[in-house]
């Protein structure tokens, strides 16, 4: 269970973070990197970034890109928050694959559906 101060922190950093990458994937035209989210742990050292990045095809190669500028970020980060935290929280980001998870299971469950349609028909016709 988080505590009142490590979600007002983890609010805190994906809101920036958010703006942050917002304002560097404009230069980059068709590639959108968002936060999905981001927790904090219980001595504020260390900030766990989940990152939902379009097109998922590009996602490793940015994912890799944004680790090897992760200081970079983190600088950036500390500039905006430097009134309201002490010390920036060191950045771990992960890829949030959840929104490639849920469109596999409704390509699945479309199949399937289709399937279920075709054997309906082929129960449906009289046989002669």
């Amino acid at each position: 269970m988080d505590t009142t101060r490590q979600q007002k922190i983890s609010r805190l950093v994906q809101k920036e973070l958010s703006e942050i990458f917002r304002r560097e994937t404009a230069k980059t035209h068709g590639t959108l990197v968002s936060v999905s989210s981001v927790r904090v742990s219980p001595d504020l050292s260390v900030a766990n970034v989940r990152l939902s990045i379009f097109p998922s095809e590009n996602a490793q190669a940015i994912m890799d890109n944004i680790n090897q500028n992760e200081r970079g970020i983190r600088h950036q980060l500390a500039q905006q928050v430097r009134y309201q935290l002490r010390r920036c929280p060191e950045l771990k980001f992960h890829i949030d694959d959840s929104l490639d998870y849920i469109d596999h299971i409704d390509q699945l469950l479309a199949k399937d559906k289709v399937a279920n349609k075709d054997d309906e028909k082929e129960n449906d016709t009289p046989n002669s």
